[in-house]
């Protein structure tokens, strides 16, 4: 059995309509989805908001490259062009953290770094996070709610929760 954090994020089309597939395609996996938040875009490229949200899931067949594989086709299905390096994206869906029967999976392959490595300093994965697990460690960093208030009060500015937004609303 594997355990997985999924963070998803949408910035172009009809945003909402891509984080629900994903959330379709990951289907009986799907053990939590965190609420939906409108966040600012980050990375320097002029771009519109995202909407962006946490999935966890479990499944007993599938391993790291599994979750990795599985969000690469969706993000296929959603037509993602990869021109511009953190540019807009119809789906975009990054392998946080995963749990096997012996504990936290690591890796320092160049197409699976896990944990993610830009999880420390993301308000936008580790706020939805700790709504579907207050608990919630980032192997290797600690506790989630510790570095998210390590990041300070301004963290979460440019962030709006999306309650209008529900990601397992018809499930």
């Amino acid at each position: 059995m594997t355990r997985a954090v999924l963070s998803l994020g949408s910035n172009l089309g009809d945003r909402f309509v891509h984080l629900r597939a994903a959330v379709a395609g990951f289907g009986d996996a799907v053990r939590a989805a965190s609420p939906v938040y409108e966040t600012a875009a980050w990375g320097g490229v002029e771009q519109p908001d995202f909407l962006n949200a946490v999935l966890v899931v479990e499944d007993a067949g599938t391993d790291e490259w599994g979750w990795l594989r599985r969000g690469q086709e969706l993000e296929r299905a959603a037509k993602r062009v990869r021109e511009v390096h953190w540019g807009p994206r119809t789906l975009d869906v990054d392998v946080v953290t995963v749990d096997g029967l012996d504990g936290p999976v690591r890796s320092d392959h160049p197409d699976l770094l896990l944990p993610h490595p830009g999880t420390p300093e993301r308000a936008t994965v580790l706020r939805p996070w700790l709504d579907v697990d207050p608990g919630a460690v980032l192997p290797g960093h600690g506790p989630v709610a510790a570095l998210l208030a390590a990041l300070g009060p301004s963290a979460e500015d440019g962030m709006r929760r999306r309650d209008d937004l529900s990601l397992l609303a018809d499930r």
